[in-house]
């Protein structure tokens, strides 16, 4: 896993808008309409070879594929996997709830959008295994192909999975005996994308909402102890799934929740991080743009990063069409440095997606790379301040 040996380098969390007429397809599909694949297959090529060059363009050095061949972060994996089918409404999300005029809004706005909605995901039915490797294979060697073609590449490059706990808590289990069996065939299912991302050459990024999200979802009338013993039991099973996994290629994205909303039900970063550090990574990737978390970078002061890990520290808020100061880019990354006390093991990344569902993202494609562009400039900045290069 790269560090910022040099200065300080920029990456992002993964999904990044895709093109309006693949949107529309993925739509289609997941409405149960017939969509041509070979049509899904060739736009999704297509806005691939373009996302590359795009964030390269906009100051990327840590990029990715933009998720552009998947419909969702985590949902694609009924494609992939048996087991899945049916569908079920979402627990509600606790904060959104103290507020209803925010909540009819919301689901007035939520109506109006074409978009692949993870509110209503599919349940689990039947024995959870990794059936069909194909899509796998073809998403690793498309990306590939599409670097060995690209004009100039990334410092790094990484490939996206979900973490067995979001599939867990957002898929409901009508199968299997106990959350742990779902949890554990769930995991041992993931662990042949793991695998297969890393042995490919990419570095391998764990998108793990699930590790805080749910706190103010399925655990928002519960104690904070069941919770934690829910994030104690994910993290647990990631281990178990990354154990053929060099600790050093892959790295673990925790945040709240990809929405606008008031997220004051939002469980504390200090609250979870001692058992976050159990997982067997190589970093982390933590929101700290948003107005409600930006403060917790003085967490890792009082539970500090292993000497080995580095941190992407989210300076980039995904929810909003504001374009950041590069100035303030740079305080952001400056605080973030010296709560770890070594500049080069942190890197400047987005809190979240930009388009974690077709569709879902708030944030224009124009705005999207103004945003990168300045993180680039404000951690360019904030390496020439922390001495660096």
């Amino acid at each position: 896993m790269r560090r910022s040996d040099e200065r300080i380098l920029t990456t992002h969390t993964g999904s990044l808008p895709r093109p309006p007429e693949l949107t529309r397809l993925y739509v289609r599909r997941a409405r149960g309409e017939a969509v041509d694949p070979d049509e899904i297959k060739r736009l999704g090529k297509e806005a691939l070879r373009q996302i590359i060059a795009k964030q390269v363009d906009s100051g990327v050095d840590v990029g990715n594929n933009g998720e552009q061949q998947r419909e969702a972060f985590f949902l694609y994996v009924r494609h992939r996997m048996t087991g899945f089918g049916g569908s079920w409404k979402r627990w509600p999300r606790g904060d959104v709830e103290r507020y209803p005029i925010l909540k009819a809004q919301m689901a007035q706005m939520l109506a109006a959008r074409e978009a692949v909605g993870n509110y209503e995901p599919p349940l689990a039915i039947g024995e959870i295994r990794y059936a069909d490797d194909s899509e796998l294979k073809a998403e690793i060697g498309d990306f590939r192909a599409a670097l060995d073609a690209a004009a100039k590449g990334f410092v790094e490059p990484f490939l996206t999975a979900p973490s067995p706990g979001i599939i867990v808590g957002a898929m409901r289990n009508e199968y299997y005996d106990t959350e742990d069996a779902y949890l554990d065939a769930v995991a041992t299912a993931l662990k042949v994308e793991y695998e297969a991302i890393v042995n490919a050459g990419f570095l391998l990024q764990l998108d793990c909402p699930d590790l805080a999200l749910e706190r103010h979802l399925s655990y928002q009338n519960r104690p904070l102890a069941d919770f934690l013993d829910f994030v104690e039991r994910v993290v647990a099973a990631i281990n178990r799934a990354i154990v053929n996994v060099p600790r050093d290629r892959v790295r673990l994205h925790v945040c709240w929740g990809n929405y606008e909303a008031p997220h004051d039900r939002d469980v504390p970063l200090e609250d979870i991080l001692p058992i976050l550090q159990k997982a067997h990574v190589g970093g982390f990737v933590f929101p700290f743009g948003n107005p409600r978390h930006q403060h917790e970078y003085r967490v890792l002061q009082k539970y500090p990063l292993a000497d080995d890990q580095i941190i992407v520290a989210g300076v980039i808020d995904d929810l909003t069409s504001f374009v950041e100061h590069p100035e303030v880019v740079a305080d952001r990354l400056e605080r973030v440095a010296h709560a770890v006390g070594d500049p080069h093991r942190v890197l400047a990344g987005t809190d979240c997606g930009f388009d974690t569902s077709a569709g879902m993202g708030r944030v224009t494609e124009d705005v999207v790379w103004a945003k990168f562009k300045a993180m680039a400039e404000g951690a360019r900045i904030a390496s020439k301040r922390l001495g660096m290069g």
